[in-house]
Formats: C-alpha cells, structure tokens, sequence
C-alpha cells in the first residue's frame, strides 16, 4: 500500500450526530481528502457495524476507507460486502502484524506513535507490516483529552526525521499548519474538528487540500 495518497486525512467526530458524520464525510470525499478515518470510541459492536457500511455506500470507493481501533469490524463489514479499506491502530489495540494477517496484504494498516520508543518497535516490524504511522499531537486538542504533550512543529520535525515509516501528523492542526508540516516531514495530516466543526466542511477541506499542494 505505500503508493496510497496519505496527504489528507479526515478522521471523523463521535461527539457530533452520525447523521451530521455523514453529511461531512460525503463533502470532504468530494472536496480533496485521501483517507477516511472512522472513529467512534462509545458506540457499541452492532452500531459501529451499522455506521461503517453506511459509511461505505456513501464513500463509494472515492477515497480509502479505515476503521480505527477495530479489526472485527472491518472484517465484519468486508463480510457483508461493504468496501473497508483497512485499519488505524493505537498502541495498546490488537497487534498490528496480527491486523496485516487478518486483513491481508492490500489493507491499509496506520499505527499510531509518538515516542522514540514507538518509531524503534515500527523499524523492527517485518517489512509491509504497516503502512504509516499517526504522530502527534501537534497542538493539543478537545477529541482526543488523553492525548501526549503536544510536539508543535519543531517536536514533529525532530521526532520523524529518522522515520521508518511515512508519517501522518495529528492533533489540533488548523489550515496554517499544514505547510509548515509538509516541510517538516509529514507524508500527510489528519484533521477532526478543521472539517468537522466547520461550517462549511467541503470549503475547509479545498482550503486544507490547497495548502498541502
């Protein structure tokens, strides 16, 4: 999967209604993101079933689709014939050479990491074990209030330039981030609320999109 456009992810909101989830991920598909992150870490089994092939038809293979945290699910919802391109992993989920087994050769695999202990474990995976890590947080964020300190720019930079792997920045990043970022080794960025809580979610996501390129 390395040749996967990783510039623009858009990780959704479990604070807000999954109707209005929908809504923001049909514009953000159509406006410039790469990957779609589902997140929703209070939902049970049957609803998360529910929300991902629903996410599926409304993605309609326009962007790669990954499930965070939740492999069963992917797999559950691959069964039922929607199309779930992979998985995004924290450090305390299900093993991620276990997920690659499972999933297959073709998934989208992302781990998250943050520490130099994290980036010495994904250099000591076999090769083609994950595809990319999540590394933040950037700026510290309301979605995510268990969150590390927050690296900024600098932190970033410092934290990746030896790298195994192409890494996503993460964690409160807001359009003015986003070159800045990119210079700084990012092979991309994920948002939540910079499309999620805008008013105009299709607008925020030409406006990310046009300050990665």
């Amino acid at each position: 999967m390395s040749a996967t456009d990783l510039s623009l992810h858009l990780v959704t909101d479990d604070r807000m209604p999954f109707a209005h989830v929908v809504d923001v991920v049909d514009a953000a598909a159509s406006s410039g993101v790469t990957v779609v992150q589902f997140r929703d870490k209070t939902a049970t089994g049957r609803d998360l079933f529910d929300r991902v092939t629903a996410l599926s038809d409304v993605i309609a293979g326009r962007v790669m689709f990954v499930v965070d945290d939740r492999v069963d699910v992917v797999l559950a919802a691959r069964a039922a014939g929607a199309r779930v391109d992979g998985v995004h992993l924290g450090q305390t989920d299900l093993p991620v050479f276990a997920a690659r087994r499972l999933l297959g050769a073709d998934a989208l695999i992302g781990w998250t990491a943050n520490t130099p202990a994290h980036f010495a474990a994904a250099a000591a995976l076999p090769p083609d074990t994950v595809d990319y890590l999540g590394v933040g947080v950037i700026r510290a964020t309301a979605t995510k209030p268990d969150h590390p300190e927050p690296l900024g720019v600098d932190g970033f930079a410092e934290l990746v330039a030896s790298a195994p792997l192409p890494c996503v920045a993460i964690g409160g990043i807001q359009t003015h981030d986003v070159a800045p970022l990119r210079r700084a080794g990012a092979a991309g960025v994920a948002v939540v609320s910079a499309v999620s809580a805008a008013e105009d979610p299709a607008a925020a996501t030409r406006a990310l999109r046009e300050a990665w390129s």
